[in-house]
């Protein structure tokens, strides 16, 4: 996930998971913190996807549920 900042707008490309190392038996999967776009949620203006690979797509579900923005993407990764 990475965030860009262009004066007071904030635009989120990829929105995906990581995959938890050996040594962290039980965790499925890592999500990122979105804590700083949700304090500054009124700013942010769309998730932009570049593609449908679960590390860029894989979060979008934990992430939507908490900020009300549109997503665009590649019509491959609309579809997933």
């Amino acid at each position: 996930m990475l965030a860009v900042e262009y004066g007071e707008d904030i635009i989120v490309v990829d929105c995906g998971v990581q995959f938890p190392n050996e040594d962290m038996p039980g965790v499925d999967l890592i999500i990122p913190d979105i804590s700083y776009l949700l304090e500054r949620s009124e700013r942010v203006r769309a998730i932009l996807i570049t593609h449908g690979h679960e590390d860029h797509i894989g979060a979008l579900p934990f992430v939507l549920s908490q900020l009300d923005v549109p997503v665009f993407a590649p019509r491959l990764a609309q579809g997933l």
